[in-house]
């Protein structure tokens, strides 16, 4: 069984009663991310990917949640890791319609529905403004 590490990045307006929200080529809607590339650190993919969904900039900080499941199908064991983000710059624009059908601020409520695998919803997470913290050790 393979493992995936995937990232994603929960960033929140400035009145944090909104998510940023990407609407998926399969219709389903996720928060900006994707799977983490050979050689590449949980934080950088985070920043990459919210940069290629998004056209943002963002500041990855500290932990928010973390999922996991197995995919028996494709033999994958995947390791879902969301990150507390901020935009720093940049305009949100769709750069990759293959993928990326729309790009929207959500309400809290609203994404705890579309997203229900946050199983204390997003927003308990947005509210209780909890993260654990993440540090990158570099090269051992």
């Amino acid at each position: 069984m393979r493992r995936i590490d995937v990232v994603y990045s929960l960033i929140t307006d400035k009145s944090m009663s909104k998510v940023l929200m990407v609407k998926n080529e399969n219709d389903s809607w996720t928060l900006p991310g994707g799977a983490v590339e050979p050689g590449e650190t949980l934080q950088q993919a985070a920043i990459r990917e919210a940069k290629e969904e998004t056209g943002l900039d963002v500041e990855v900080f500290g932990v928010v949640a973390v999922n996991e499941f197995f995919h028996s199908e494709k033999q994958e064991h995947v390791i879902l890791i969301t990150f507390r983000a901020e935009m720093v710059s940049g305009e949100i624009e769709i750069s990759r319609p293959e993928e990326i059908q729309e790009i929207r601020w959500i309400d809290l409520e609203e994404a705890d529905m579309l997203m229900p695998f946050y199983l204390e919803g997003i927003k308990t997470i947005v509210d209780r403004n909890v993260e654990v913290t993440y540090y990158d050790e570099g090269v051992l």
